[in-house]
């Protein structure tokens, strides 16, 4: 499957929604490993298979290199980008530094009916991807769970840095059927935490985000030692 059939743009927008658009789904396929780590990519090859013009995708590109996710080949493309193991677990101890603290003071201050609502969808967003095997998909619903539960917060900076970092500390060999049963359990943790929120169990919600984001350490070891990636 293309990306373009999975992720369509078909919708007329102008250029700076496009190259969000199309950044949102180029970053989805890089950390679902659509877009392999070491293979150089062309803006006008990526543009076609999206059904777009070259422009944005380039635009797109250029963004994802700021963030670290690919590098510039000069007058061939972009090569994805693959951290290392040293690299990895430095961004998820940033991740936890920054995020087992803000979950805790939205889990004190509690939820509102709509706040709450809003992330139930988004927990079952995340669950119904890995259930379709759609492993973009799951990217895409996971990133909007996590950032939109900071947002709560009510710190845009933490959010794009998280955002960031989310970008940065991608896994080898997640993208793949038998990781299924760990990215469900992934999942399930997303509703159980926002229960723990809608409750103010201030002390749980901190444990559980921990967990959960230290889940992402071992998820990595795991592929690893299985013999996909590093």
């Amino acid at each position: 499957m293309t990306i373009n059939e999975r992720w369509p743009l078909d919708r007329p927008t102008d250029l700076p929604s496009r190259r969000h658009q199309v950044a949102e789904i180029l970053r989805a396929s890089v950390l679902a490993e659509q877009l392999k780590p070491g293979v150089v990519y062309s803006a006008p090859a990526l543009g076609a298979e999206l059904g777009v013009s070259a422009t944005p995708v380039r635009e797109a590109m250029i963004d994802l290199a700021k963030d670290g996710l690919v590098e510039v080949v000069r007058n061939k493309g972009f090569r994805v980008v693959e951290p290392s193991a040293a690299q990895l677990a430095q961004l998820l101890d940033l991740r936890l530094l920054i995020e087992v603290p803000i979950t805790a003071r939205i889990a004190a201050r509690g939820l509102s009916d709509q706040e709450y609502a809003a992330l139930l969808d988004l927990a079952d967003a995340t669950k119904a991807a890995v259930e379709d095997l759609d492993f973009t998909g799951h990217v895409v619903a996971d990133q909007h769970f996590h950032l939109s539960l900071l947002a709560l917060a009510g710190n845009t900076e933490v959010v794009e840095t998280i955002r960031v970092l989310r970008s940065r500390s991608r896994l080898s060999g997640l993208g793949r059927e038998e990781k299924r049963p760990l990215l469900l359990r992934s999942a399930a943790e997303h509703g159980e935490l926002v229960q723990l929120l809608r409750d103010r169990e201030v002390d749980a919600a901190e444990r559980l985000i921990g967990e959960h984001i230290a889940g992402v350490g071992r998820a990595w070891s795991s592929a690893t030692s299985d013999g996909v990636g590093r």
